[in-house]
């Protein structure tokens, strides 16, 4: 049986021209970046903005309870970090958009079909887990945290602290929606197969139990509102995985298989 010919042959550039194209998507990414940024901070406005993301935990607040700045500058600074955060967020299209049409010329057509699906997909569950972790996960886990304050103590959280509270958990949910993703990865490189992730399917529940554990605020709702969704999501990527597995495979394995 004679070799397929290769896709990617002539097709090579030299060093500078792949550094060039690297500059000029960075460039690319950077203007994406700024021009989201410095819309965000005509309208709404870095305050807006911080108010929006406040508002879970602003309204879970005892009346007339507000939050504190600690920091000289944070009533500025936060803000303005808040308002960059959003902006990277919602130019994650283009930014992935850039990474692909840059790796793009140097990828074998079955593996493009892999890759273009698994950064959407990504991008996509990403974002899920974020407005999950925001609408739902806050509207829940805020209130029930305020009811456990002694009587004795004012609560006035730090602006600061919040972001960072925030930062945390929105990576958490946006990382554990991305099960499927990694499953999929995991059984297309042949570390792990399809019938293995079945095997491990309740070694995963209790993994998944003590990372949600660790990473939500000591109250159930928030455990079992990243938990659950996780153990969904794994036996979603193992439906996938077999879709990837069977619409992927290069040329060889198609002829042999």
């Amino acid at each position: 049986m004679s070799t397929p010919p290769d896709e990617l042959q002539g097709t090579e550039a030299p060093f500078v021209s792949h550094l060039i194209e690297l500059r000029d998507r960075l460039l690319k990414t950077v203007y994406g970046v700024g021009a989201i940024f410095a819309l965000l901070c005509l309208f709404p406005g870095p305050s807006r903005m911080y108010d929006l993301l406040a508002l879970p935990l602003v309204k879970a607040l005892p009346e007339g309870s507000k939050m504190i700045a600690v920091g000289v500058v944070s009533p500025f600074l936060i803000p303005i970090k808040v308002t960059l955060l959003v902006a990277f967020g919602a130019a994650l299209p283009w930014v992935l958009y850039q990474i692909w049409a840059f790796i793009a010329p140097g990828l074998y057509r079955h593996e493009r079909r892999l890759v273009l699906p698994l950064v959407t997909s990504s991008t996509v569950l990403f974002y899920l887990g974020v407005s999950f972790c925001y609408f739902f996960v806050f509207g829940q886990a805020f209130p029930a945290i305020q009811s456990m304050a002694p009587a004795s103590v004012a609560v006035s959280p730090d602006i600061e602290a919040y972001l960072d509270f925030v930062i945390t958990m929105f990576i958490a949910f946006g990382v554990a929606f991305e099960v499927p993703v990694a499953v999929v990865v995991l059984t297309r490189l042949g570390v792990i197969t399809v019938e293995q992730l079945r095997e491990f399917r309740r070694y995963f529940w209790v993994a998944a139990a003590a990372a949600a554990g660790l990473v939500t605020p000591p109250d159930a709702v928030s455990m079992v509102a990243l938990l659950i969704p996780m153990g969904l999501l794994y036996e979603v990527g193992i439906v996938a995985s077999q879709f990837f597995l069977k619409h992927t495979q290069p040329p060889a394995e198609e002829t042999t298989g």
